[in-house]
C-alpha cells in the first residue's frame, strides 16, 4: 500500500484533548511537515495543551472558528494546505441535552464550511473527518462482534446525531465532488490534558479533593477506553496509510463498566469505594454499551500499546502534578454539568482581538487571531517588535524598517543585565518578537574591549543570556544579532578555497576579547530553543557617511590588508531578519551574503562608482598588527542555509553593487 505524504496540514480543534496529542506528535515526528492548528478556544480548549509544539518552526497556531468561511478559505490558500484533520466539535453529551443548537452549528455547519472550502480551493489531498463510536448507537449487551464500519448509524442523543449528520455531509462531498475523505469513529479516550467534564479526569480531580465520585444510574454502562498516545498513533497511521473513501474504527475490545472505572480510581487513591462512590440520576438516555470492530485499522499496522492500569496511573500522575491546568473547574465536576462558558469565550485573554503570534507566558497567552477586514477577509498578521539597541547602527535601521513596513515596534528601556527591567518592558509592550541588536563592539573598534573586559562581558554575555532567559519565560522568540568574527581561515577552510565555515562549526578565532565573548555566548545560547542567532560580518549599507560602514572604514584608511571575507549587506539582510521572525525561525544562521569579496575589490568598486581618483595602499597582516591592539578575524562563511531559505538572496558582489554603490554613484 502506497504511503501518503502530506506537506501542509490543518488540524482543527487542536487546543482540545485528542487533537493536541495528535498535533504534538506530528510536529515532533515530522519536522518536514508544516502543522497549522486552528481552534476557537472554547471552554474545553487550552493552549497549554500545545506547549510541546509552540517553539517548533513547523508549527503555527491560529485562533478562529471553523464556522467562518472567510477564515477557512484564507488559511487553506495562504498556508497551501493539502491535508485537513478535522477534530473540532462540541463533544460532551450532557451539554448536548441542554444546548443542542450549539452542537448543530459547530458539528454540522462547521464541517460543512470546511468541506465547501475544500471544494472551492481544489487543493486538498486528504480530508480526515473525526467522528465517534456513538453514531452507531447502543450495542446489544450480549453482542460478541463489535460494530463494523458498514454498520447502520443509529444515534441516540443530540451530540451523536450531529456527528452522524456531519458524516453524511463528508460522505456526500466525497461522492459528489470527489473529495479525498476518510472518516474515523473512535472509542472513549483518556489521558493528560483532558477537560474534567469527562468521566476519568472528573473522577481523578474529585478524588484529589477527597470528594465522592458521582455515577449516572447504577454504573453498569460499559465503555471501552484508549490511552491518548495510542489514539494519536492511530491517527498518524491513518494519515499515512488510510485509504480514501474508507471509514476506520479506532477501538479496543477491552471493556469496562463505569462502576469499575470508579473503583480502580478509588483503589489508586486509597479510597474506600463503598463510601466514595455516589449514584446519581441517569442521563435522559444513557447508551448501555459501545463496542467496535477494529480489524480494518489493525490491518494498517496499528495496535493498542498501553494497558489500562499503566495508562490510568500515568493519567493520575499528570493530574496530580498539574492540578490547576484548567483553572476553576468547579462547574465541570458537578454530576450533570452544562456548558461552563458561552461559545466564543475562552480561558485566556485575546487582548485586542487582532492577529497575534503564538506567545505564551506564565500568566498570559496571546494567539494568532485573524480578524476580518471590513467584515470579510482576514488582515495581515499583527506584529509588534521589542528592539534592544536603539543607539546602535543595526537597532536604528531596524526601527526605520519597521516604520517603512508598518510594523508596530518599541525600543526597550531596560538594561540587558537587569532582569526586572526586561520583564517590565515585555509586560508593558506585549511584543510578539524581541530583537537584540544591543551589545559592545568597541569605541571606535574592538580594540576598546581589550581594556574594558568586564564591561564587555556584562553586555555581550550576561546581558544577552539574561534577555534570552526572560524571553523564554514569556514564550517569546529572540532574534539575536551576533557575529561571524569567531572564525579564521585554517587548513580545513583555507583562504580562496570556497569552503566556508558552517553553522555547526566550532569557533576557532580567539584573537580578540570581543570575539571570545561572542563565541562563549553563542555556545551557551544553544541551550535556548527560543533564540535565532544571526552571525553578521563586516556590515555594509548604502549610507556611506556612516563611520561603522565597512566601506566607509576602509575608504578612510591610509593602508588596508587585502583578504577575501564574507560580509553582510544590511539593506538586503535586515528585511530578511524580519521575515525570519515572521517565520519563527530558530537556531544559528550565517547571516552573510553568499561568497566573499576582498578589500581591494571593494575599493575598486568605490573607485568606479564613487571617486575615480581614489587611491590606496596595501599592507600585510604583520604590518597591520603593529597599529592595532587585537588581531582581526578573516574568514569565509557558508551561507547556503540562508540561501536555501531565501533563494532571492544576492551574492556579496551583486548585493554591494545594487545596494551600496549604484544608489551612491557619482561617476
Amino acid at each position: 500500500m502506497a504511503s501518503y505524504k502530506p506537506k501542509n496540514i490543518l488540524i482543527t480543534g487542536a487546543a482540545g484533548f485528542i487533537a493536541s496529542h495528535v498535533a504534538n506528535r506530528l510536529v515532533r515526528n515530522y519536522p518536514e511537515y508544516k502543522i497549522v492548528v486552528l481552534d476557537k478556544l472554547d471552554y474545553c480548549s487550552n493552549t497549554k495543551n500545545l506547549l510541546p509544539s509552540k517553539l517548533s518552526p513547523n508549527f503555527k497556531f491560529v485562533k478562529g472558528d471553523i464556522e467562518s468561511a472567510d477564515l477557512v478559505n484564507y488559511l487553506l490558500i495562504t498556508e497551501s494546505i493539502d491535508t485537513i484533520m478535522h477534530f473540532a466539535a462540541q463533544t460532551h453529551v450532557d451539554n448536548s441535552f441542554g444546548n443542542s443548537f450549539e452542537f448543530t452549528k459547530n458539528n454540522i455547519y462547521g464541517t460543512h464550511v470546511l468541506l465547501e472550502a475544500c471544494k472551492v480551493t481544489g487543493q486538498i489531498r486528504r480530508f480526515i473527518h473525526v467522528s465517534t463510536d456513538e453514531v452507531y448507537g447502543e450495542t446489544d449487551e450480549d453482542a460478541v462482534v463489535g460494530n463494523h464500519e458498514a454498520s447502520q448509524l443509529l444515534p441516540t442523543n443530540p451530540y451523536s446525531a450531529t456527528k452522524a449528520g456531519a458524516e453524511m455531509l463528508v460522505m456526500a462531498y466525497g461522492r459528489s465532488y470527489g473529495l479525498p475523505v476518510i472518516t474515523t469513529r473512535g472509542n472513549n479516550v483518556y489521558g493528560p490534558n483532558q477537560f474534567p467534564e469527562k468521566l476519568i479526569p472528573k473522577f481523578i480531580l474529585l478524588a484529589m479533593r477527597g470528594k465522592t465520585l458521582p455515577i449516572h444510574g447504577d454504573g453498569s454502562n460499559v465503555r471501552s477506553y484508549l490511552y491518548c498516545e495510542d489514539v494519536a498513533e492511530a491517527f498518524e497511521v491513518i494519515l499515512h496509510k488510510g485509504e480514501v473513501g474508507r471509514v476506520y474504527n479506532i477501538g479496543t475490545k477491552k471493556e469496562r463498566r463505569v462502576i469499575d472505572v470508579a473503583r480502580d480510581i478509588c483503589k489508586l487513591f486509597s479510597m474506600d469505594p463503598e463510601t466514595s462512590i455516589e449514584f446519581v440520576e441517569n442521563r435522559p438516555f444513557n447508551d448501555q454499551r459501545y463496542f467496535l470492530d477494529d480489524q480494518r485499522l489493525k490491518s494498517l499496522g496499528w495496535s493498542e500499546r498501553t494497558v489500562w492500569e499503566d495508562g490510568l496511573k500515568k493519567t493520575i500522575k499528570w493530574y496530580t502534578q498539574n492540578p490547576d491546568w484548567w483553572g476553576d473547574v468547579t462547574g465541570a465536576l458537578l454530576p450533570h454539568p452544562r456548558m461552563l462558558m458561552m461559545p466564543g469565550s475562552t480561558h485566556f485573554d485575546s487582548e485586542d482581538g487582532k492577529e497575534k503570534s503564538y506567545v505564551s507566558g506564565p500568566n498570559q497567552t496571546r494567539m494568532v487571531v485573524p480578524t476580518p477586514k471590513g467584515g470579510s477577509s482576514p488582515q495581515k498578521q499583527s506584529l509588534k517588535f521589542l528592539i534592544y539597541g536603539r543607539t546602535g547602527w543595526i537597532g536604528g535601521l531596524l526601527g526605520q524598517l519597521c516604520e517603512k513596513q508598518g510594523i508596530a515596534f518599541e525600543y526597550g528601556k531596560g538594561r540587558l543585565e537587569d532582569r526586572s527591567s526586561l520583564n517590565a518592558d515585555i509586560q508593558n509592550i506585549t511584543p510578539t518578537h524581541v530583537f537584540n541588536a544591543a551589545g559592545v563592539t568597541g569605541r571606535p573598534n574592538v580594540d576598546w574591549c581589550e581594556s574594558h573586559k568586564t564591561e564587555t562581558i556584562r553586555a555581550n554575555v550576561a546581558g544577552t543570556l539574561t534577555l534570552a532567559d526572560v524571553c523564554r519565560d514569556h514564550g517569546l522568540l529572540m532574534m539575536n544579532f551576533a557575529t561571524g568574527c569567531i572564525f579564521e581561515y585554517d587548513t580545513a577552510h583555507p583562504q580562496g578555497s570556497g569552503i566556508g565555515f558552517k553553522e555547526e562549526d566550532k569557533p576557532n578565532f580567539i584573537g580578540s576579547f570581543y570575539s571570545k565573548t561572542k563565541a562563549v555566548v553563542e555556545e551557551l545560547l544553544k541551550e535556548y530553543d527560543n533564540v535565532c542567532t544571526l552571525r553578521v560580518r563586516m556590515p555594509i549599507s548604502s549610507d556611506l557617511n556612516n563611520p561603522r560602514n565597512f566601506i566607509t572604514k576602509i575608504s578612510r584608511y591610509n593602508k588596508v590588508v587585502n583578504i577575501p571575507n564574507s560580509m553582510t549587506v544590511l539593506n538586503e539582510l535586515l528585511p530578511i531578519s524580519i521575515e525570519m521572525a515572521k517565520k519563527n525561525l530558530r537556531g544559528i544562521w550565517n547571516f552573510t551574503n553568499p561568497g566573499v569579496v576582498s578589500h581591494n575589490e571593494i575599493l575598486e568598486m568605490y573607485k568606479t562608482y564613487i571617486d575615480p581618483k581614489f587611491k590606496w595602499e596595501n599592507f600585510t597582516l604583520e604590518e597591520q598588527a603593529k597599529v592595532i591592539v587585537a588581531p582581526r578575524s578573516n574568514n569565509e562563511m557558508d551561507a547556503s542555509k540562508l540561501k536555501k531559505e531565501f533563494p532571492e538572496l544576492l551574492s556579496i558582489k551583486e548585493s554591494l553593487i545594487k545596494y551600496a554603490f549604484e544608489p551612491n554613484r557619482r561617476t
